[in-house]
């Protein structure tokens, strides 16, 4: 995962090798490491997998931007209060609600965090971004899937005061959040 972005920026494909216990990513298992002599002969397929391209406003600034693999997650951090936000999808109101956070999440990181909260299984090579929210205080907050073609989601963080809201690049926490900042 955190090789990945790196990979990207430099044109590199990555081959993932599972040497532990789970292994959603990796094409080959640890008892499979004679296949890696394929890579020589250029007997592979590549699989393009869709990345989230994140930016973070505060105002007029941005403050941070970076892309992420499996998923961008906006969460109330340690703080045991509810966090608020307004999720929209080409400034439509997609969903406002309380809880947790959200995750947005890539066909890729569908099975991994997005999964756990109750997400959908996008299937890998789908051209779309997964929203879920995490133990929403709503009945009305469920996953919806966008096409990620057409659509950007802006996720505004709507309380901040007595919380410190925290965006997660592929489980890295990265920026502290402030209310009105918004994550597109």
């Amino acid at each position: 995962l955190h090789m990945a972005k790196t990979a990207t920026r430099h044109g590199i494909p990555i081959l993932g090798v599972n040497i532990g216990t789970m292994g959603f990513m990796a094409e080959v298992e640890n008892s499979e490491m004679d296949l890696l002599a394929r890579l020589a002969t250029d007997d592979y397929v590549l699989d393009e997998r869709m990345m989230l391209d994140v930016v973070v406003h505060r105002g007029r600034d941005i403050i941070f931007h970076d892309i992420g693999l499996n998923d961008v997650v906006v969460t109330k951090g340690a703080v045991a209060r509810i966090v608020h936000l307004d999720v929209r999808c080409d400034g439509i109101q997609a969903m406002e609600f309380g809880g947790d956070g959200v995750i947005v999440a890539t066909p890729t990181g569908s099975t991994a965090y997005s999964l756990s909260a109750g997400g959908p299984i996008v299937e890998p090579e789908a051209n779309s971004f997964v929203v879920t929210p995490i133990c929403a205080h709503t009945l009305g907050a469920r996953s919806v899937v966008f096409d990620a073609a057409k659509q950007t989601i802006f996720v505004r963080v709507l309380n901040a005061e007595s919380i410190a809201p925290i965006l997660e690049c592929d489980g890295n926490v990265i920026v502290q959040l402030n209310g009105g900042d918004s994550v597109a």
